[in-house]
């Protein structure tokens, strides 16, 4: 555990409501410019640029110069657990609202940082399991013979999931309260969807709105690829 001064000022880079917004978007696992960012914080570009100064500063976010542009994402996964455990945190404080404050479809289906998320994320969690193609192991989770087999007829990209740090691991989902799978193997199921049209981001959408980037919609093809291979029901 860090001492409590460094976690005190880590929290407090999450304190202001600008910079939580900011971050929140960043969890769509896209690189943003400043402009972008400020205008889903609702704030001008010298506030913008002060508030992503600290954020970077901080370690939380990472900036990627591109000709004119700066590019910024989140630094890391750990980064990303810790918003997406926080976000989960936010929902059990006070009274259970009587609906779900972001709307059935960000509910159904979203992106948390590189990673599947909501029912989506959480159905496809379920259907590794319950099929056997993924085992418990040290750290979190291993590829099965019978999940090799399976998850290289979807197209899933084995050999660059096992280049991450971890093969595959459980995040806690914020509105599902179970577990979606992260790490390598997770990052490239939601590649291979977003790739082959199983998924897509939902169109016009981020103006003002830190969640509206993550939102995603499960196509016909997606949905009877998925149900045939994994179960889903999505």
């Amino acid at each position: 555990m860090t001492n409590p001064a460094a976690f005190a000022a880590t929290a407090a880079l999450m304190s202001e409501p600008p910079r939580a917004a900011m971050l929140q978007a960043l969890l769509s696992g896209e690189a943003l410019t400043a402009g972008e960012l400020a205008r889903v914080a609702g704030i001008g570009a010298p506030a913008a640029s002060a508030h992503l100064a600290r954020l970077v500063e901080g370690g939380l976010v990472a900036v990627h110069p591109q000709g004119r542009h700066r590019y910024h994402r989140l630094a890391s996964e750990e980064v990303a657990a810790a918003i997406e455990t926080l976000g989960g945190l936010a929902a059990t404080v006070g009274p259970p609202p009587r609906r779900w404050a972001h709307g059935e479809a960000f509910r159904s289906a979203r992106l948390c940082y590189d990673h599947l998320a909501g029912r989506l994320g959480v159905a496809v969690h379920a259907g590794l399991t319950g099929r056997g193609w993924i085992a418990p192991a040290p750290g979190g989770w291993a590829a099965t013979p019978a999940g090799e087999t399976g998850l290289a007829a979807l197209g899933i990209d084995l050999a660059a999931a096992r280049q991450a740090r971890r093969f595959a691991c459980d995040c806690m989902d914020w509105s599902e309260r179970r577990a979606h799978l992260a790490g390598g193997l997770g990052r490239e199921i939601a590649a291979c969807c977003l790739r082959r049209h199983w998924v897509s981001r939902l169109p016009g959408e981020g103006q003002g709105d830190p969640l509206a980037r993550r939102r995603l919609t499960v196509t016909p093809e997606g949905a009877r690829r998925l149900g045939e291979a994994l179960g889903v029901a999505a």
